[in-house]
């Protein structure tokens, strides 16, 4: 015997059904909102405080001002996102129109380029202690790259075959050796400061950011290797074979056949080696000793501890400036990273 629904019922079914969907979908994104807003209101702050003028004593209430509006904004996202039914293109442009005049009236009065003059004046600090003896930041960020980029050419080339091999070849230690990148990884760097100083003098490298780079890139390349492995494992044996059985060596089948499978893979860990070098402060804090040899990490501080602590706005203007390239890499490098997977290659 089968049992129908009456006509009358699929509508209230229908709504249940779409109270449901949207008290669960809120739940989501409630939760993801409360761990999501406390980190992302810092940057929102970060970037409002390096227009605002130093002394301006609206400047906390801007801030304020600042997360109320986001804060307005995206609960009106939510609204218009979970509503039933297809939201008209008219309620996003008033959500648009709504709160660009909220930061016309309430933000846009507040700010100001000054704090910026760091990137056409060398002297960022006035009479700061330090203003006739730091470089301009565009040597800064000039250091900080061709460090970040040197490094991750080190550490992606070297590991690639390194891993490469340990996921291809059998031989005796090779569970040693994968035990000891573990240990390497895990052992704490900051140990080994005094034994690298010691080191980089003797080599006489000791000052230069060549030094400090090989430093940073021995440091990465333990779990650079071992993540990298993974990615190897996951390749497919079957076509590689048959590439050498056409004919071509196995330096060409690692090159043409292998590389492209774990192109992710590459692609996110230079993404993370990058990111190591640009943000690394201790070691070219300790190594480098030459105040015209300046990555960014150590500009922002030197910024900082001249400005000792009173120019917030101009100490925020340096740290977006500093976010900047970390920011248009992962808008090139995101969709490879969301690919990557610990176990081994998305396919």
């Amino acid at each position: 015997m089968t049992m129908t629904v009456p006509p009358s019922d699929w509508s209230g079914l229908e709504r249940r059904a779409a109270r449901s969907r949207i008290g669960f979908l809120g739940a989501i994104l409630a939760f993801l909102t409360a761990l999501t807003l406390p980190l992302l209101i810092p940057y929102l702050w970060l970037l409002v405080k390096s227009f605002t003028r130093a002394g301006d004593p609206m400047a906390m209430t801007v801030l304020w001002r600042t997360a109320g509006i986001a804060v307005l904004g995206y609960a009106g996202i939510l609204a218009l996102t979970l509503s039933v039914g297809r939201v008209p293109r008219l309620a996003w442009l008033a959500l648009a129109a709504v709160v660009a005049v909220l930061v016309a009236a309430l933000i846009l009065p507040h700010l100001t380029l000054e704090n910026y003059r760091f990137l056409w004046n060398r002297d960022v600090q006035g009479t700061g202690a330090r203003a006739d003896l730091m470089p301009s930041i565009w040597q800064a960020l000039g250091t900080s790259l061709a460090f970040a980029i040197g490094q991750t050419v080190i550490v992606t080339v070297t590991a690639a075959p390194a891993a490469y091999a340990l996921s291809r070849f059998a031989f005796a230690g090779r569970e040693t050796a994968l035990r000891g990148l573990l240990i390497l990884h895990a052992f704490p760097a900051l140990a080994l400061t005094v034994a690298v100083f010691v080191q980089l003098w003797y080599m006489g490298l000791l000052g230069n950011i060549w030094g400090v780079m090989l430093v940073m890139s021995a440091l990465e390349l333990p779990f650079t290797i071992f993540v990298l492995k993974s990615f190897f494992d996951a390749a497919p044996w079957d076509t590689e074979m048959s590439a050498v059985t056409d004919g071509a060596t196995r330096a060409q089948a690692f090159r043409l056949i292998v590389l492209p499978q774990v192109a992710p893979g590459l692609i996110a860990v230079a993404t993370f080696a990058f990111l190591r070098g640009w943000e690394e402060y201790v070691f070219v804090q300790t190594l480098l000793l030459d105040n015209h040899t300046l990555t960014m990490s150590l500009y922002l501080f030197y910024v900082a501890q001249d400005s000792m602590g009173v120019d917030y706005g101009l100490i925020a203007a340096v740290g977006v400036v500093y976010l900047l390239p970390v920011l248009v890499l992962y808008i090139f490098t995101q969709k490879y990273i969301t690919q990557m997977n610990f176990g081994g290659i998305k396919g």
